[in-house]
């Protein structure tokens, strides 16, 4: 079994809980509204072309959506795609690889990510094949951070890990470069100041602890 096979089957094994714990009536009103600003302000006005690579349970390509923009989601691991489809019924769910998207060239003008630069198999090659769906000036925005500050947690076997470059990254301007070194103009590094106080508020999902989140955005 490849590398990328185990991590759709992880993430089709978890998708469940992970749909449950986003959907938490408790902070879900606080939730969209924190990310509806923070997607609001990586984006251009709406309404967009955007394609939410690593979809996983939808909530990003729904508050895309949401703020008017015509959003694709893709996502390797069935399980996922069942939660966004069942959650979610303003957007195109699909099955996609995030590294290698099926998508005409030049036919988008923004590409969104939360989390999952952490978990590609290639990062510089994804990027590369993002900007290529870009019209001119189009954007590419993500969100992630340094997870596993202690070490690298069960989630996989070794094997996998070693396959993901980011995964063991300590500082965020490792995962900027890759988008400056893929020929993004104008890349800029922000810190969720509000999502990492909703964090310590309401707490975060098993096996992860309260950390700063960052908005990385650039320009085709």
């Amino acid at each position: 079994m490849t590398a990328q096979n185990q991590i759709n089957d992880y993430w089709t094994g978890r998708a469940p809980s992970y749909a449950e714990y986003q959907l938490q009536p408790d902070r879900l009103g606080d939730d969209i509204e924190a990310w509806s600003n923070v997607w609001a302000g990586a984006l251009p006005a709406a309404p967009l072309d955007v394609l939410d690579v690593g979809t996983g349970s939808g909530q990003v390509a729904s508050i895309l959506a949401g703020l008017g923009h015509r959003v694709t989601g893709i996502d390797l691991a069935p399980g996922m795609l069942e939660q966004a489809r069942s959650s979610y019924g303003n957007v195109d769910f699909r099955l996609g690889d995030a590294v290698e998207p099926a998508f005409a060239d030049g036919s988008l003008e923004a590409v969104t990510g939360r989390y999952v630069m952490w978990t590609l198999r290639d990062p510089d090659l994804a990027v590369k094949n993002w900007i290529r769906l870009l019209r001119p000036g189009g954007t590419i925005a993500v969100v992630d951070s340094t997870w596993f500050p202690d070490g690298l947690q069960p989630f996989y076997d070794a094997s996998v890990w070693e396959a993901l470059p980011l995964a063991q990254a300590t500082d965020i301007n490792q995962t900027a470069v890759v988008l400056s070194r893929a020929g993004l103009a104008d890349v800029t590094v922000t810190p969720l100041t509000a999502i990492h106080a909703l964090d310590e508020k309401y707490g975060v999902a098993p096996g992860h602890e309260v950390q700063m989140q960052y908005l990385i955005t650039g320009r085709a």
